[in-house]
């Protein structure tokens, strides 16, 4: 019976010292997922500018500017309120929120607020990969919780200060028909 607990002693032992060392092979692939995510993390907001500028939507542009500056300084105000270590064992004190993933989603719920899921969709499934690559990648820079904060935090500061997109403003209408005639005026702020 001692030999049988000893034998998987040493095959607990060495499987689970075995999966950290990775194959070159992993680790290429790990690292390629990890520099998507921090190149990605970008482009939701690059977008969200490219939209505001050429739909000419000066509202949008403030309402942007607001929503990043507010989920910036909300996001490193708590990595350094909060202190966490991040899970791979650096102890940079810096895990939560994930900077990556909040920045991501800010991005791409300010698409969606303003503009709709027609933009909104792709822009949350960069910002979900953003998410996951920072859990998954070679650093694992990430936990579950991390994350989660993060999409919060990017999502939460977008809801204040976003409205939705309104090209029309005013809308006229008239109608007549035997002798009766209506005409209506509505205003959307």
């Amino acid at each position: 019976m001692r030999q049988i607990i000893g034998i998987l002693f040493i095959i607990v032992f060495f499987s689970t010292h075995a999966q950290e060392i990775d194959s070159p092979s992993e680790i290429r692939r790990e690292t390629n997922i990890e520099a998507f995510g921090d190149y990605g993390q970008f482009a939701p907001t690059a977008v969200s500018l490219i939209t505001v500028i050429a739909k000419k939507d000066k509202k949008g542009f403030w309402q942007l500017a607001k929503s990043t500056g507010t989920n910036l300084t909300v996001t490193y105000i708590l990595k350094y309120a909060i202190n966490k270590h991040r899970p791979e064992g650096a102890v940079d004190g810096k895990a939560f929120p994930s900077g990556h993933t909040s920045f991501a989603f800010q991005g791409a719920s300010f698409l969606q607020r303003r503009y709709g899921w027609k933009y909104g969709a792709p822009a949350y499934a960069l910002a979900a990969y953003v998410g996951w690559s920072r859990m998954e990648g070679i650093g694992e820079r990430h936990d579950g919780w991390d994350v989660l904060g993060g999409a919060l935090i990017g999502i939460g500061s977008t809801y204040l200060f976003t409205k939705p997109y309104q090209k029309e403003h005013y809308e006229l209408a008239f109608s007549g028909g035997d002798g009766n005639y209506l005409l209506g005026f509505k205003y959307k702020f």
